[in-house]
């Protein structure tokens, strides 16, 4: 275990403490502990994250945050930082606790982005809505929704950090993150590319 993993590690203890979660509901003081000395100081109150390269969690689908927890938890996500930091992180995380987390974050309102319109806000919007017929990318509107607000277990991009978006984007394509329907649909992309759709999507902010 590196001493990053340790340290998160630790941190879980002191936020679960003593508490012994029942299997069919997490204890709300314990989650609240958790999300606001734990969570938080990754992903922000609220899960705002004032970290680019954190993701923000607020507004997020309650059904991907959890299915993105469960597989922290048994190891099948296994992306760098998954591994450095989630993998620790969730190890403790019971279904309950999973799901009150996920609820949480699901409700609350992401912060309005700053981002003024620019011809890579307007090239990443044509590749969202329109896909790249060239090189047989399908729209990432026919998934992620209109507006990237996320539909069934597609996650909301809307309000993403550009960063973040880029690396995941990155680390699909690079098969160092399983995602087997996003390992075809962006297999062509350019980094130009990614780059445009990555500043559109967090040009959308709370919308």
């Amino acid at each position: 275990m590196t001493a990053l993993r340790m340290m998160f590690a630790s941190l879980l203890l002191i936020a679960f403490g003593s508490v012994s979660l029942p299997a069919s509901a997490a204890d709300a003081k314990t989650v609240n502990n958790l999300i606001t000395q734990v969570c938080a100081t990754c992903h922000g109150p609220g899960g705002r994250s004032p970290s680019p390269t954190v993701p923000n969690l607020a507004a997020q689908s309650t059904m991907y945050l959890e299915t993105q927890l469960k597989a922290f938890r048994d190891r099948s996500r296994a992306d760098p930082d998954a591994q450095a930091y989630m993998w620790g992180m969730a190890a403790q995380l019971d279904d309950a606790t999973i799901s009150a987390i996920a609820n949480y974050y699901s409700t609350q309102a992401l912060a309005t982005a700053n981002v003024p319109p620019s011809q890579l806000v307007a090239q990443g919007k044509k590749v969202f809505t329109e896909g790249v017929a060239a090189t047989g990318v399908p729209a990432c509107a026919s998934c992620h929704g209109d507006r990237a607000q996320g539909q069934a277990g597609f996650p909301r991009l809307a309000g993403q950090h550009a960063p973040y978006v880029l690396k995941q984007l990155l680390v699909i394509q690079n098969a160092l993150r399983t995602a087997p329907v996003m390992h075809g649909v962006i297999r062509t992309l350019s980094n130009d590319q990614m780059q445009a759709v990555a500043a559109y999507l967090e040009s959308l902010g709370n919308k």
